[in-house]
Parts: C-alpha cells; structure tokens; sequence
C-alpha cells in the first residue's frame, strides 16, 4: 500500500536587505561646488532610504579634493575601512571619474572591495563591479578619466604660465617671513623685516650660519609658524631675492598630475623674473655680497673642479671622484672610481691623473690647451670605458671616443 506523508508549507523566508552606502566627491571648495555635493547627497539620501530591499549605511562625501590619489580624501578612506568592516555591501557613486581619476588606484580599489563581497555601481556609465565585463569596461573608461584629468592640468599650467608672460599676478606664496600679503600685494612686517636685515648684515660680515641662529634665538625671533628658524630657513632667506623686491615665478613645477611631485625647476621649464614687484627690505647690493658669500663659503667646503660630477665609471656605473697628494713637495692629482674607496668593493677601472684627462679632453675639443669653461658649456660627460678608453658626449648629443693605446 503507497505512503502517504503530508509535506507542510514553508514560510518565505524574508529577503535579506542590503547594506547600501554612496560616495560622493567635487575638487574644488567654491559655493557652486558646494551645492553640488550637496545635491549629491540629498539624492543618495532619498535614493537608499526609498528602496525597501536596501538598508541605509551613509553618505560619504569628499570636499575639495583631487580624484588622483586617495591619501587625502578621508571620507573615501572612511568608507573602505567601513566596507572592510562589513557594515557596507553596495557603494553607489556617480561616475568614474568621482570615485578615482587614476586607473591604478581605481582597480585596486574595486578589485579590493570585490574580494570581500563589495559591489560597487557606477550610475552614469551603468557599470556593476560584479558583472561579467564590469572590470574591462573600468579599465577603458578609468583610462579616459585619467588622461581627462592630466588635459585639465595641463590647461591650468598653460593659463599660469600665460599671466606670467603677459606680467600678471601669478601664484604667490602668501606668506614669506618679512611679509604679509594683503590678496594683491606683499607689505613689509617691520619687526621681521629687521631680523632679515640683521641676518643679511651678519652673513656678509662672515659670521658663520650657526652663529646667527643662535643669535636670533636669543633675540626671540621665530617664523611666521611660530618656530625657531633653522638652517634651511636662513639658508632660503639669504637666496631669496624677495627680499630685494623682485620674484621669481616657476621655480618648481609638478611633473606628473596623477602623482603630484613637486619638482625644483632646473631648466626644464621656462622661468619669469619680475623686478621691481614690491617694497625691497634690503638693498641689490648687500643680496649681491651675500650672494658672493654663498658662493665662497660652498668652495671652501665642497670645492668644485672641471671633471666634477662629470666622469662615471663603465664598470660599476659610480662616478669619480678627485684626490691629490704630495709627494717630495711634488703635487699629484688623480681621479679614480668612488667605488674603490668602499670596503669590500673592488672596480678595475683605469685611474687618470687630472694632466692626462686635460690633455684627452682638449684633443677631443679640438684645443691645444685645456679650457676649463669650455669644457663645462661643451661637454655633458665622461664615461671610462671597461678597456680604459673615454667616451665623451657633448651636449647636443654628439660623441667622440678616445681610444686607450
């Protein structure tokens, strides 16, 4: 006889809400911007909290920051460690460019939240991290993005560049100890403008550095921060030609936007000097003696020679470096290979005395004599070939080799 069993019915289980969360970003902090975000938020609000299978779990908005990196934006970090937590299981953004301008942190960023169960939805370009194509689709336009932002930069560059050319007020520093800056102009402080005359007056006096700040901390004089003034502070004060009333635009420049490291400006790009575009605190000729000074203290320390930082070994890829002795009040001058003086290292380079090195040099300039000034505007460098052979390269690319007899 067949069984008969009775099977009860189940009760729907009920659908597990999800914990979703939105990110929101602008660059710049002006009222415009700041309305937007705004909007941004007020939109996520209402999106999550109107939708029955989704629970709310914030808007994390970012004010004022760049797209290019992620150390800055605290509320993007705010929210990956939130997501780390488990308290997130979808992120909403607007688009691409909102939540990253570069490729590399863009990936990373999603692939990371993937691995932890993380869907992020990219609402202009329909983009779901969990899709089949969702990460291909993230790399193209994550590309367009990044080179979007490096054209913007590369815009705002030229406009800068443009108001130095035609003499209009650029990007300024608008605090310099001496000065405070009104928004349009630089006006002397008059008890910090004392101090830097005070150091000017010193250092061209030959008073060492030390000295003088030891002298200031007396004194009680501090920066515009609030602290001691250091080395590199007088250091900087003493090559500054602010103080003589002039300035000096694009003395360094960011390299790549996506990185943005500053970089020191040493003939890579064009620099603008304005004369005459303040109030001077001291006069062209003390600058000018402290100039002289900087330059007598730097020999007395680091003397500099002809063959300086020009010559590299072909072995170990070191550069030279010079020494001299005295031998029977005879003087010897050679340059050998750095390595050589570490120990434990051994470079079979060749040596050169500094008479043979003029002597090939001059060869391979075409003089009969050695011309130390020539040989600096004419040649780029040296490099000692494993036979004991040089190479010399002249700036404009052009090479010539000396053979080793």
């Amino acid at each position: 006889m067949a069984k008969i069993s009775r099977i009860e019915p189940k009760i729907p289980a009920l659908k597990k809400q999800m914990k979703v969360a939105a990110y929101a970003r602008v660059s710049m902090e002006t009222d415009r911007l700041a309305h937007s975000l705004s909007a941004q938020v007020s939109y996520y609000n209402k999106l999550i909290q109107s939708n029955p299978e989704w629970e709310y779990a914030g808007v994390y908005a970012d004010l004022g920051v760049s797209g290019t990196g992620t150390a800055a934006r605290s509320e993007f970090l705010r929210l990956i460690a939130d997501c780390e937590a488990g308290r997130v299981d979808i992120v909403l953004t607007k688009s691409i460019s909102r939540f990253a301008r570069n490729t590399v942190d863009l990936l990373s960023t999603v692939r990371h939240l993937k691995e932890i169960g993380v869907e992020v939805w990219f609402e202009k370009e329909r983009i779901h991290s969990f899709s089949g194509d969702g990460e291909l689709m993230l790399s193209i336009l994550a590309s367009f993005a990044q080179e979007e932002s490096r054209n913007i930069s590369e815009n705002c560059k030229w406009g800068i560049r443009k108001r130095y050319q035609s003499g209009e007020i650029g990007v300024k520093n608008k605090r310099v100890f001496g000065y405070s800056y009104d928004g349009e102009k630089y006006e002397i402080v008059p008890e910090e403008a004392e101090a830097v005359r005070l150091i000017f007056e010193r250092f061209t006096s030959g008073v060492p550095l030390g000295e003088i700040k030891s002298e200031l901390e007396a004194m009680g004089i501090r920066s515009w921060r609030g602290y001691n003034l250091s080395y590199s502070h007088l250091n900087y004060i003493l090559r500054n030609e602010i103080y003589i009333g002039d300035r000096r635009y694009q003395k360094c420049f960011i390299e790549d936007p996506i990185r943005k490291k500053k970089m020191k400006n040493r003939g890579q790009l064009s620099q603008y000097y304005v004369e005459n575009d303040h109030m001077a605190i001291i006069s062209r000729e003390v600058f000018d003696r402290a100039q002289d000074e900087i330059s007598r203290r730097a020999e007395l320390v680091n003397p500099v020679y002809p063959f300086t930082g020009k010559i590299k070994c072909g072995i170990c890829g070191c550069h030279y470096t010079r020494r001299s002795a005295a031998v029977k009040d005879r003087k010897y001058v050679s340059w050998f290979c750095r390595a050589k003086k570490e120990k434990g290292v051994t470079c079979r380079s060749r040596n050169y005395s500094e008479a043979q090195l003029q002597k090939i040099c001059a060869g391979l300039m075409g003089m009969e004599t050695f011309d130390a000034e020539a040989f600096g505007e004419a040649v780029k460098g040296l490099t000692v070939l494993p036979d004991g052979s040089l190479e010399c390269c002249f700036y404009g690319g052009k090479v010539k080799k000396w053979e080793r007899a």
